[in-house]
């Protein structure tokens, strides 16, 4: 047999090897039981605690963490609405909140999950509620949508800070008339029909 040769067929007995693994490691991830690499969290009826380090800051509501098992949760600010990443201080609500929080270790209370799979909590840093600080900055809205899912005390705390923010003209209110991300998402709908 001559070296090429014995070359091709090793190339070839490598590649015919690759393609099993490969075919193994399909069809062991579609088994039944499979569980999705980032689990949902825990059913619950009562208040839950998560702790871990903020990995990413998707926008002005919305971060990743990481627990100390390396599992990723993606949490939902709980009370708040941050404007949409294209809309008007959308980045800069980001920049704010990845300022704070970013590759920190955070405390996450929490209730609930939303529709999307996120839980939906507040965030504490050494005693500081950030959703809260967000709002203080005016760089979020208090989300009245969902503030029956605050407690009476939190409900009024971020519903005068906005008030403070919005007679301050800090962040998003120095605009006269700022869209909130809810009106400004439902008429991002209406331009797509």
């Amino acid at each position: 047999m001559t070296r090429n040769r014995k070359i091709m067929l090793n190339r070839a007995a490598t590649l015919v090897g690759l393609l099993a693994f490969a075919s193994l490691c399909v069809c062991c991830s579609r088994s039944v039981g499979h569980q999705p690499r980032t689990p949902a969290p825990p059913a619950f009826s009562t208040g839950q605690v998560l702790t871990g380090r903020v990995v990413r800051v998707a926008d002005g509501d919305t971060v990743t963490i990481l627990d100390s098992n390396s599992t990723q949760y993606r949490i939902r600010l709980q009370g708040i609405d941050a404007p949409e990443s294209h809309q008007a201080f959308g980045m800069q609500s980001k920049q704010s909140l990845s300022q704070l929080i970013f590759d920190k270790d955070v405390t996450v209370e929490y209730q609930k999950t939303d529709r999307y799979g996120r839980i939906v909590g507040k965030i504490i840093l050494d005693g500081a509620d950030i959703d809260l600080e967000q709002i203080k900055a005016g760089m979020a809205w208090h989300y009245k949508d969902y503030e029956d899912e605050q407690t009476p005390a939190d409900r009024d705390l971020y519903a005068r800070a906005e008030d403070e923010a919005r007679n301050a003209r800090r962040g998003l209110w120095v605009d006269t008339n700022p869209i909130e991300p809810s009106e400004f998402r439902r008429d991002e709908r209406e331009r797509k029909k």
